[in-house]
């Protein structure tokens, strides 16, 4: 009974999810409440959720100042000379900007956010692509891969999901698998190469010049910057990269986009390297573990707010300016202690990981890391991440404890489908990226597909080879 149970409870979160009839949080609050009362142990359900709390409370405080600290670090212009630097790079090769694009995609994943991501990025190579009429599925296809790849930071969302479903440490799940997802960050910018050469042999390499339709000197900005520029009427500036040479864009061909504004008062190019050391430091610091991610994102977070924004009313405007991410990811992760306390507190989980290990081969018991990575890559495309890692992978755990595979390698192959994920319907940010680039979503859906499968399997090969997984 118990097992039919947990696999309803699961079903009836992924379909209302899936068909957009609840929001995540609300999902993952009333429906594991409704059922706890179904398999009656209502009385029990606080308890549940304080244990769950408890567990998911470092979780919750590492992805709210992660959040605030790269928010913050983007505000104040870290990453504008490297978007600069990337478009002087490409010039008019179509090789150089397909590999501009997977660089700058990867590079800008750090904050964790797609949306922000493929804003910044299409906003900035955009206007290469579509004047010299370069493939745009190109653009939104190798700008989600890298994302993919980059998205299993620890606060990047797969990788705090699967901690809090395990209850591991978001530490030990990512560290070890930096060379596998090197690796499969390293294909991703081999893949740009090959296209990039396609499409360099399908238009040539052009100047600038013979591309922009008219000369203008001027320093190389991000399109859709400044207050007003978004108007229905007037023009747009885009920066000729690599000449110096601009051009004003129609505002109707590219209304829409959005960039950094190079104006914009919260830049601080006085600290600029300040802040480039303090993430380093900060990442350094992270990768060799010299103190928990939740505390050093703490310690990053009020360090860069204070030396950036020494008034209490500037700390005060950029903390709520990023508040609504902060809010909808800490809630999410909050909520799911509810959903994950009545999974395993009911006994649900257990029951169902005992059927799914009854039913596995002998034979494959033993490789249950490797499944869960093969599985990974379907079932995150067909279904939220909320849904896997809150709903699949604690029995696929559970099956793999069975069989003598720990958690964490279970952990660690539930992130090898994220490549693929990151264009999967069901992710808000991937609209943002077809809409922004104006391609339709099955022609990028047609083209990214088979790339992104690839990807994982690399990072699932690389995994093997290395012993991570």
């Amino acid at each position: 009974m118990l097992t039919i149970l947990g696999f309803a409870m699961i079903a009836t979160f992924l379909v209302l999810i899936m068909l957009k009839k609840m929001s995540p949080i609300a999902a993952l609050v009333l429906i594991p409440a409704l059922f706890c009362v179904f398999v009656g142990k209502g009385a029990k359900l606080g308890d549940y959720v304080i244990d769950g709390v408890t567990s998911l409370a470092p979780t919750a405080a590492m992805l709210m100042f992660a959040i605030v600290y790269f928010g913050v670090m983007i505000d104040v212009g870290l990453f504008d000379p490297i978007v600069r630097g990337i478009l002087k790079f490409c010039k008019a090769d179509p090789l150089r900007i397909v590999v501009g694009t997977a660089v700058l995609a990867a590079i800008v994943s750090l904050d964790g956010d797609g949306s922000t991501t493929f804003m910044i990025t299409v906003s900035a190579m955009y206007p290469l692509y579509r004047r010299l009429k370069m493939s745009l599925v190109v653009m939104t296809g190798v700008a989600a891969m890298a994302n993919g790849v980059m998205n299993t930071l620890p606060w990047g969302g797969p990788t705090a999901r699967a901690a809090t479903a395990l209850k591991l440490d978001a530490s030990d799940i990512f560290v070890p698998m930096i060379p596998a997802l090197a690796m499969g960050l390293l294909f991703v910018f081999a893949l740009a190469y090959v296209l990039g050469r396609r499409e360099r042999k399908r238009l040539g390499v052009l100047t600038l010049d013979e591309v922009l339709v008219e000369e203008k000197e001027t320093e190389t900005v991000l399109v859709g910057a400044g207050s007003g520029s978004g108007s229905g009427k007037g023009t747009k500036r885009t920066g000729g990269s690599g000449s110096g040479s601009g051009t004003d864009l129609p505002a109707d061909e590219d209304d829409g986009l959005q960039g950094l504004d190079p104006d914009r008062p919260t830049l601080r190019p006085r600290l600029y390297w300040f802040n480039a050391l303090l993430t380093v430091a900060l990442l350094t610091a992270m990768i060799m573990e010299w103190l928990p991610i939740p505390v050093l994102f703490l310690l990053g977070a009020a360090l860069a707010l204070t030396v950036n924004f020494p008034h209490m009313p500037d700390q005060k405007a950029r903390l709520g300016a990023h508040a609504e991410n902060v809010l909808n990811v800490s809630g999410m992760v909050f909520a799911a202690a509810v959903f994950t306390g009545v999974l395993q507190g009911t006994g649900m989980v257990g029951s169902m990981a005992k059927w799914l290990v009854d039913n596995v081969p002998d034979g494959m018991g033993p490789h249950m890391a490797f499944v869960t990575g093969i599985l990974s890559i379907p079932l995150t495309y067909f279904m939220s991440n909320d849904g896997f890692y809150f709903g699949i992978l604690p029995v696929l755990a559970e099956a793999g404890q069975a069989h003598g595979v720990s958690s964490l390698e279970i952990a660690r192959a539930s992130l090898i489908g994220q490549p693929l994920h990151m264009s999967s319907p069901l992710v808000p940010a991937v609209y943002v990226l077809v809409g922004m680039a104006k391609v339709e979503f099955g022609d990028h859906t047609r083209f990214v597909v088979k790339w992104a499968a690839l990807t994982s399997l690399v990072v699932l090969g690389a995994g093997i080879l290395f012993g991570i997984i």
